[in-house]
């Protein structure tokens, strides 16, 4: 869910952009304070426990130990980058008692686990007897300390949505008899906890259903939802019409607001789907990949790195290819085009030129094997894919992500849907520099070509992993060696 706007009488604006970001400093000051206090509470056990209670330094003596100082100082932070990299922090506004104790246990497990290796190890023979125990000791503390700190701080959240002191503005995308049972269900079901449901957009062709609340036109989403601060969009027809729901979703996505559906509503991507809910009525989400928070981490993380050391070592090699292009025709070295991005928003991409000047004098075409526009070097560069090696620059910038869905211009984006409502679904991730559709389909020379290859961004988005991401660069990287990218 985005960000949480309090109730009336406050000042809306300023609470709305802010929330979210205070929520997780509280967790994050909780985290560091109850992993402190769990180190803390831990090194008094193992100082008693090893029987050194008996010397006459004293207990205050063994803590302000250099090791233990530097423990207590850097094992906290470690925890917090392992409590961010997990996704702990991504949604703080929306976290149930029960995900927490699943996430908090797992984090006390790693994090024990992680000081063990990084500092129990080290500990005398005589007390490596006793090492599971101590392991036990510790993943107690960090999960008691931490849970307690998390829990008051959920449950404080909690106690605002139902006393409505924090409120979640709701659209329904609908104005039929479904559309209110839709309501009327989130009503019953408890979830009126801090859902105001703002109003209605009908859609054209329905039959309205009588009703006190606000009832707007489809074409006045973008205005009601800047007016109301909507803060999630729930999809709810009539009829199950794919191309209905694929209609409303190109005007939902690039107002970058969560977009939830019912199970039965839109069939042919619900075969294989994460299930989520609002407080309580099953929905399906389509304005996030099925990655777990986690996972989404990871993948951002590879992202930069990788990008950040394929520049680096691919440095000689990107400027060898640079002069090579500059001297094969008239021209700049480097080629920019604006393409679509997560939530459609456009982003420019930036490649070595492949062809000449001018190349698209007569509009917007597509490539083929002996397309003329392109330059002796440039054919070079297409069949290894060297062409798309500056992208690594629109991965760190987050334009980009090293796999994802071929960005393509809203030129040829518009002719894929008119064929394929379904092709907008891909705007819920970020574009890739490689793609599954690129390495099982290549290059498309025609519309009809580029809708086959959206379907495999399809697949990729319905079955999204991080050893789905391996196995597509492992055969990226096979097409490069090969030269099989033409």
């Amino acid at each position: 869910m985005r960000d949480a706007h309090p109730g009336p009488g406050m000042n809306m604006k300023k609470d709305k952009s802010t929330v979210a970001t205070r929520q997780r400093l509280r967790y994050i000051i909780a985290d560091y304070v109850a992993v402190n206090v769990a180190v803390l509470l831990f090194n008094i056990f193992r100082f008693f426990f090893i029987g050194k209670h008996d010397t006459p330094e004293g207990l205050g003596y063994y803590l302000m130990s250099e090791t233990l100082v530097l423990e207590q100082i850097f094992f906290p932070i470690g925890m917090l980058i392992i409590y961010g990299i997990s996704g702990y922090y991504n949604n703080t506004l929306e976290k149930s008692r029960l995900s927490e104790l699943n996430q908090t246990v797992s984090g006390a497990v790693i994090g024990s686990l992680g000081i063990y290796l990084l500092a129990l190890i080290n500990d005398p023979m005589s007390m490596r007897r006793h090492i599971y125990l101590l392991i036990l000791i510790l993943a107690l503390l960090l999960f008691g300390c931490t849970y307690a700190a998390r829990y008051a701080l959920t449950s404080r959240t909690i106690s605002m949505l139902k006393k409505r002191k924090l409120i979640y503005s709701t659209l329904i995308i609908g104005n039929s008899p479904r559309s209110r049972r839709t309501y009327n269900t989130i009503k019953k079901s408890g979830s009126v906890w801090g859902h105001d449901v703002v109003g209605f957009l009908r859609i054209p062709g329905e039959k309205d259903a009588y009703d006190q609340r606000k009832v707007w036109d489809l074409e006045d989403m973008e205005k009601i939802c800047r007016q109301k601060r909507v803060d999630r969009i729930i999809i709810s027809p009539a009829k199950n019409s794919d191309d209905t729901v694929m209609d409303i979703l190109n005007k939902v996505f690039p107002l970058d607001i969560p977009v939830y559906i019912e199970p039965d509503t839109l069939g042919f991507i619900t075969s294989n789907i994460v299930l989520d809910d609002i407080m309580g009525l099953p929905m399906i989400t389509l304005t996030s990949s099925r990655m777990s928070e986690w996972e989404k981490n990871v993948k951002r993380i590879t992202d930069i790195a990788v990008s950040a050391v394929a520049l680096l070592l691919l440095s000689p090699v990107l400027g060898i290819l640079a002069i090579a292009v500059k001297k094969s025709s008239e021209g700049p070295v480097f080629y920019r085009q604006e393409r679509l991005g997560l939530r459609q928003k456009p982003f420019k991409i930036i490649k070595f030129r492949s062809m000449r000047m001018n190349a698209e004098e007569n509009g917007p075409q597509l490539s083929n094997d002996c397309d003329t526009r392109v330059t002796r070097v440039g054919r070079l560069l297409r069949k290894y894919r060297l062409d798309e090696l500056p992208q690594f620059w629109n991965v760190i910038k987050g334009d980009m992500s090293l796999v994802g869905p071929r960005p393509e211009r809203a030129y040829f984006a518009d002719r894929i849907v008119k064929q394929a409502p379904y092709y907008r679904l891909i705007h819920q991730v970020r574009p890739g520099i490689t793609s599954w559709g690129m390495v099982k389909y290549g290059y498309a020379s025609t519309v009809a070509q580029m809708v086959k290859r959206s379907q495999y961004d399809l697949l990729y988005i319905n079955n999204m992993s991080l050893s789905m991401d391996i196995k597509i660069f492992i055969y990226t990287i096979r097409t490069v060696i090969k030269g099989s990218g033409v």
